[in-house]
């Protein structure tokens, strides 16, 4: 069933479909593209993004593995050594722990290790940082942990474009590439337009997006918090204050060119992000801008707003007061602006 339009050309499309689209198309370009992970064959996929493609493409390009995190990401990177382009799901980030060794030690250093001999086109990919009601044991942000790491690509979408665009320039990559999904974005519905929709649409890794201008402050974002800053702006546009919301889309390599730009336009720079706050991404940010030329464009000192610095609690009352909300956005703009 096509989606619905909601203008020429634009469709409605979630998170989930986007995903699933990108992996049918790239299976169906390459041969050698596979896809490996928990319950991605038979049952469709935890989150029903594979939903279809055992039964398109059978066994050997969609394959069950037992829970060993390890075992088969290492079956991976060496599938991709040996010139296969695996896609890697993992049913959290918090479980690529388990594998974190095949995944630095083995993929990221490689082809760096073999002056450049051995490529590994692998693609890391799940649900990263905090669902709902899943405590601490699910829902750690790693953009910081696995954007610390040279030899890796890391991409974090938002939108559906984003989410369709970024799988398929990862799959194309021939560098390992970590792609820190949301599993709350997964059922959440995105405009796309007719050229995002098309099989030869990627979004270029390593480019931000700017998802609103504005004049009075940048806001930096990746992943579920660039919707929230984009519904802070809103209700701060009512009261004359225009943000401009850049959706970083890639945390490494980080596009800090596009946010000195809108720094440089704004004089104010507030970052947002679900992760700890202690070496966080927005801690990456405020370093940059402040050694870089924009530095001298600020008008009051960065700001960061982030998830608490706790593990994350179970009940849902303490869980909402660990992540950034929209109103914490609104307060870290106001102070930033001495409003």
């Amino acid at each position: 069933v096509p989606p619905p339009c909601s203008a020429a050309g634009v469709s409605q499309v979630t998170v989930r479909d986007a995903l699933n689209q990108a992996l049918d198309e790239e299976l169906e370009r390459d041969e050698r593209v596979f896809l490996l992970g928990e319950e991605v064959a038979q049952y469709d996929g935890a989150y029903k993004i594979s939903r279809g493609l055992w039964k398109k493409y059978g066994d050997k390009r969609v394959i069950d593995t037992p829970i060993s995190e390890m075992g088969f990401t290492g079956i991976a990177v060496g599938a991709a050594m040996a010139g296969l382009r695996p896609v890697c799901e993992f049913m959290t980030f918090n479980f690529s722990m388990q594998a974190i060794d095949q995944v630095i030690n083995s993929a990221a250093k490689t082809c760096y290790m073999s002056a450049g001999s051995i490529a590994v086109p692998i693609v890391f990919r799940g649900p990263n940082g905090a669902s709902a009601g899943v405590a601490a044991q699910h829902s750690q942000c790693f953009a910081a942990w696995y954007g610390h790491c040279p030899g890796l690509k890391v991409v974090s979408p938002w939108s559906s474009e984003d989410a369709k665009g970024l799988l398929k320039a990862s799959i194309r990559d021939d560098n390992p590439v970590v792609m820190l999904e949301n599993e709350l974005l997964y059922g959440v519905p995105f405009e796309m337009s007719e050229q995002a929709q098309s099989k030869d649409f990627v979004v270029p890794i390593g480019k931000a997006k700017i998802e609103r201008q504005g004049t009075h402050v940048t806001l930096v974002a990746h992943s579920r918090p660039v919707g929230h800053c984009l519904e802070a702006a809103a209700v701060l546009a009512k009261e004359g204050v225009e943000c401009e919301v850049i959706n970083l889309r890639t945390i490494r390599p980080m596009d800090i060119e596009t946010v000195e730009a809108s720094v440089v336009k704004t004089n104010h720079l507030v970052t947002v992000e679900g992760g700890w706050p202690q070496f966080g991404v927005g801690a990456e940010i405020c370093a940059r801008i402040m050694e870089g030329s924009a530095f001298n464009y600020l008008d009051a000192p960065a700001v960061r707003v982030t998830g608490a610095d706790v593990p994350m609690p179970y009940a849902k009352i303490l869980e909402d007061n660990c992540l950034p909300q929209v109103k914490d956005i609104i307060f870290a703009v106001k102070k930033t602006l001495n409003i």
